[in-house]
């Protein structure tokens, strides 16, 4: 078969542009996407490099200190030998989801350099790691297993089809993971369940597409919403965000519900 350019939509549906300028698109950066990823889970995908320089990939656990991945990793495995030989490392996490296509799903690769932490360091990676793995406490002080933070150099981060962007390892660690977006998915069902006139609304005066016949909330952050569109053009999707950033999950509702008060006002 021919190839096609990523501009040629072939059978798929065109997305139609907004109409009108978007009040806020304001979204979370792409360190704070990955420092959300990274902490949303404890395991993931470790990269290591052989004697002979061929790529090693295995499966691990981690905890965070700081945004920097806690490794415990046995010295008689392939990956500990490797890390002992060469520190040059990446993990590679993916965010949990239920998305039936495992490529629209959010993931995040962090690559660096490993160290053994020593000091006051070494008791405060140790209690990160135990913190997000508890099944370590059986192996974690045996002599045979050694602890390794990943120094992040660089990041790169994607959250499905045509969002992904790189960072560097000193805007990730400044970054602080969302404190929305892990807990949203109930409030997300009640908008979507009881709030359709008010999401419409939304997408409609706020979201650039006054030709919105319905709309689905697909995503809640610190920021705003994200918001899929049926529109008389075929589905777009768009960004609403709230009129200032929020701290904490339980202010969700009161930004939404001045989400939907400058919606209905126009």
């Amino acid at each position: 078969m021919p190839n096609r350019d990523h501009g040629d939509p072939g059978d798929a549906p065109s997305v139609p542009p907004p109409l009108t300028p978007l009040a806020n698109s304001t979204r979370p950066s792409a360190a704070e996407e990955a420092r959300t990823i990274a902490a949303s889970t404890n395991t993931g995908t470790l990269a290591t490099l052989t004697d002979s320089g061929d790529p090693w990939a295995s499966f691990v656990t981690y905890g965070l200190l700081g945004g920097a991945p806690v490794l415990c990793v046995s010295n008689l495995a392939e990956h500990g030998r490797n890390l002992a030989g060469d520190p040059r490392a990446s993990i590679a996490i993916v965010a949990p989801s239920s998305e039936s296509d495992p490529l629209a799903s959010g993931r995040v690769t962090l690559a660096g350099e490993v160290q053994a932490p020593t000091g006051d360091e070494l008791a405060a990676a140790r209690d990160a790691h135990l913190g997000a793995v508890a099944a370590a406490k059986y192996y974690i002080d045996y002599s045979d297993f050694t602890l390794w933070v990943l120094r992040v150099h660089r990041v790169r981060w994607v959250g499905g089809y045509g969002r992904m962007e790189s960072t560097s390892g000193d805007e990730y660690a400044a970054a602080t993971p969302d404190p929305v977006q892990p807990q949203a998915a109930g409030a997300i069902a009640h908008l979507n369940a009881d709030h359709a006139d008010s999401l419409a609304a939304m997408a409609k005066t706020l979201g650039g597409y006054p030709d919105t016949r319905s709309a689905t909330c697909t995503g809640a952050d610190r920021y705003g919403l994200d918001l899929r569109v049926d529109t008389e053009r075929g589905i777009a999707y768009t960004r609403v965000g709230y009129a200032s950033p929020i701290d904490a999950y339980d202010q969700l509702r009161s930004a939404t519900v001045e989400l939907a008060r400058r919606a209905r006002k126009g």
